[in-house]
């Protein structure tokens, strides 16, 4: 047992998941989430603005996506896992104690892609929908390493039991802790694989984009297969998978194949339309060089082809109709 203990990874105590600063108690989980959303928006500022958008404006689009992208994580947990929250004896309100940790990144994806069209949609703001999805994918991915940690610190996400030198050593008052298993069973850290499997990510798309440039979402695309492949295995073999399922496999699996297939779908659809370069991170017209008080000149023209795109010509037709 000694042996096996030196050769794993230890699990924080319950210490290091919160600290108090006068009456107020202060959130491992929370600021490591708040880190990754900094990470996140100072990276895809950085690239944003590399590629004619205008300073600040990253900023003006998180404001959007944040918000609706807990939202969205939160929801997603709470239903796919309603046993933990709405069993005899719970109290309700702990579906909304997001700093307990329960926030699923498919659930924030969607709830952050909804911000993000209706960010876009904006006459203020006059974005590509998927010009600021391709930006976004490296710090995306530091984004959820960075949270990956969260789930360290409170001892979830972990995945079946290992004999690997590198097994989580989980406490066996874990509620998520399986039932007649020994004290001292050590457990796959799907946390740390999937941080793993982020970093590699980061390397592998930025060298794809360096040498091919792929635009109008085909980038963003590429992340969701990515990220689509390794969650689907990770899933698999995780201790506490969504409560609900089809034919055998878990909920969380088949988000993660719909992400795959809607990577694919991306790809080939946006491939076929945008053949050619992508002009501006700005729709038609709307174009900000530096100087301009608005970020465009609506009398402006440009050999943009992005009216073939839904989601960006109904945003375009929103801001319009707006103005």
């Amino acid at each position: 047992m000694q042996e096996a203990l030196v050769s794993s990874i230890p699990s924080p105590p319950a210490s290091w998941q919160s600290f108090p600063i006068g009456p107020i108690t202060i959130h491992i989980y929370a600021l490591l989430i708040l880190a990754g959303i900094i990470a996140a928006a100072w990276w895809t500022h950085a690239r944003l603005t590399k590629r004619g958008g205008e300073p600040g404006i990253v900023l003006d689009v998180v404001l959007w996506t944040v918000p609706l992208g807990i939202i969205g994580a939160r929801a997603y947990h709470v239903v796919t896992h309603p046993h933990d929250y709405f069993a005899a004896g719970d109290n309700f309100w702990n579906v909304f104690a997001i700093w307990d940790g329960g926030n699923a990144i498919f659930g924030s994806l969607i709830g952050g892609a909804v911000g993000l069209w209706l960010a876009c949609a904006l006459p203020k703001h006059k974005l590509r929908f998927w010009s600021f999805a391709d930006a976004l994918v490296p710090g995306l991915l530091l984004a959820q390493s960075i949270g990956r940690l969260g789930n360290y610190v409170n001892n979830e996400l972990f995945g079946l039991p290992t004999k690997l030198p590198w097994g989580l050593e989980i406490p066996s008052s874990n509620k998520a802790y399986p039932a007649g298993l020994p004290d001292g069973t050590v457990f796959h850290p799907l946390f740390l694989y999937e941080i793993i499997w982020n970093v590699i990510g980061i390397i592998v798309l930025l060298a794809i984009e360096r040498k091919f440039k792929p635009r109008w979402g085909i980038f963003f695309g590429m992340y969701l297969i990515w990220y689509g492949l390794g969650r689907s295995w990770l899933e698999s073999i995780r201790i506490d998978p969504s409560e609900f399922g089809f034919a055998g496999i878990a909920s969380n699996v088949w988000a993660a194949f719909a992400a795959v297939v809607l990577g694919i779908v991306i790809i080939a659809v946006q491939h076929h339309r945008h053949p050619g370069a992508e002009p501006s991170v700005y729709r038609r017209g709307f174009e900000w060089t530096p100087g301009d008080d608005a970020q465009g000149d609506e009398s402006g023209q440009s050999d943009d082809v992005d009216s073939k795109d839904p989601i960006e010509g109904e945003a375009e037709a929103t801001s319009r109709s707006g103005s």
